[in-house]
């Protein structure tokens, strides 16, 4: 299948992070890309980079903004006799030091706001004042095909360079749920569906995938996956822990009684209306299996005896579960029982390719690659790592 031209030259997060950084004090790029990715995080990626430790960081929500008085307002000069410009304190420029200035969403401002902006984005200037030469300037947008209302003027494109923002990957995705504590539901749910990380505009079926968001399809549900409603996700599922904890601290637990019925109700309804019906029942699917999945510590304890799950996807998501909770203790105990005949060779690829996604926690890293056994799996099965 022939991608999208538009997905065709898309770049990834850090890529882009990185071209904003090297280009930015000359070039306003303007990042177009599904919504719910993580367009919006760039700028406090640019935040955690040293190269910018003495910049402010300037965040304009463009949809709050609907004209030139935004921006800026007029008065008379000190002599009376002329009108100067005085810029809104919310772009920084009062800071008298560089900046790196965002501008969320710009493709939904009106003509006559964005026209207010555009000398900032082409010359980094506003009315009289000029922005520290060392200061960043970047914005973001969703893609016109979404229908969202994201236009952006052909003489501001001319003045700018626009780039296309890609879904991250399965791996690139887990490697960041695993250091921003996902729920290992959520995480098994997104690894057991390598689909959900894409555009529509890759699929050649009207609605193909319908937990996906697609324009084109007739009847779209309310809620959509996307990394952010993950990300939503994985908070029910906490708070529906901290529900069941409480009630259980409170003496008012009982396994099967009405509390928990009413919390997994409640659960699963909180579910459909942030990842829509199809994604939340799919997950609900791992939620149901917990059961057969033995603790770290019956693990630890008797790693030759502990159960092994039947299915693939309450192995999956043990694996997930593991990935999280790994440590020099659990590392030794977990890797004999790992290579028990139970697992097949792609569930032991599913753990050691956990452990190499980009960003995996350096501490989980270290307990598990020092660990002889993952040692002399990993030399056996070198070609799963590139």
């Amino acid at each position: 299948m022939q991608l999208n031209t538009v997905m065709q030259y898309a770049d990834s997060h850090d890529d882009l992070v990185e071209d904003i950084a090297d280009l930015g004090h000359q070039i306003t790029l303007i990042i177009q890309g599904p919504m719910g990715w993580g367009k919006s995080a760039m700028l406090r990626t640019m935040a955690a980079m040293p190269k910018f430790e003495s910049h402010a960081f300037v965040y304009i929500d463009c949809t709050t903004k609907s004209d030139s008085g935004d921006f800026f307002m007029i008065k008379y000069s000190e002599d009376g006799k002329t009108f100067v410009t005085l810029p809104h304190e919310e772009l920084g420029l009062h800071l008298k030091k560089p900046v790196v200035m965002m501008f969320d969403e710009i493709g939904k401002m009106p003509r006559s706001a964005f026209n207010a902006v555009l000398r900032i984005l082409y010359e980094r200037k506003h009315g009289n004042e000029a922005l520290h030469e060392q200061s960043v300037v970047f914005a973001t947008t969703n893609l016109a095909a979404e229908g969202l209302g994201d236009l952006l003027p052909p003489h501001g494109i001319n003045r700018c360079q626009v780039r296309t923002y890609k879904v991250p990957t399965k791996m690139e995705w887990l490697g960041w749920s695993v250091r921003n504590s996902i729920h290992d539901f959520v995480m098994s749910y997104a690894n057991q569906n390598d689909h959900i990380f894409s555009c529509f505009l890759e699929f050649e079926e009207v609605g193909q995938h319908p937990e996906l968001y697609d324009p084109r399809a007739v009847n779209k549900p309310v809620a959509y996956v996307t990394g952010r409603s993950l990300e939503n996700a994985s908070h029910v599922f906490h708070a529906y822990d901290r529900r069941i904890e409480a009630a259980k601290d409170a003496g008012t637990y009982q396994q099967g009684g009405d509390l928990e019925k009413k919390y997994q109700r409640v659960l699963l309804n909180g579910l459909v209306g942030t990842v829509g019906p199809v994604a939340a029942t799919n997950m609900m699917t791992y939620f149901k299996m917990q059961g057969e999945i033995p603790t770290r510590d019956e693990i630890i304890q008797n790693p030759m005896g502990a159960p092994i799950p039947k299915s693939g996807a309450a192995r999956c998501l043990l694996i997930s579960r593991t990935l999280r909770d790994l440590d020099r203790e659990f590392a030794g105990p977990w890797m004999t029982y790992l290579m028990r005949d139970g697992f097949t060779n792609v569930d032991q690829a599913l753990f050691g390719m956990g452990t190499r996604v980009k960003g995996y926690p350096e501490k989980k890293l270290r307990a598990v690659t020092g660990n002889t056994q993952y040692q002399k799996w990993a030399e056996a099965n070198s070609h799963l790592f590139g």
